[in-house]
């Protein structure tokens, strides 16, 4: 992860965890539907590790936003 990123990492994992909470999910429960563990789950939402694209579309189809959504850094 590119570390000049950081804040966007950040914005984008806040997003991410908002989405999450809307829809209902844990963080273990949203891991599982992504296929991936609970404890990358959590680093994706601090935004201490990258998220790859394909984690990114299937966010966008389980939490049932765009990613355009998810990127809104508001």
């Amino acid at each position: 992860m590119d570390k000049s990123f950081q804040e966007e990492y950040r914005s984008l994992g806040l997003n991410i965890a908002f989405y999450r909470k809307k829809a209902g999910y844990t963080q273990m429960q949203l891991s599982e539907a992504l296929n991936i563990d609970r404890s990358h789950m959590s680093a994706i939402e601090l935004g201490n590790v990258g998220v790859s694209l394909d984690v990114v579309f299937k966010l966008c189809r389980v939490l049932c936003v765009s990613a355009a959504t998810l990127f809104d850094f508001r």
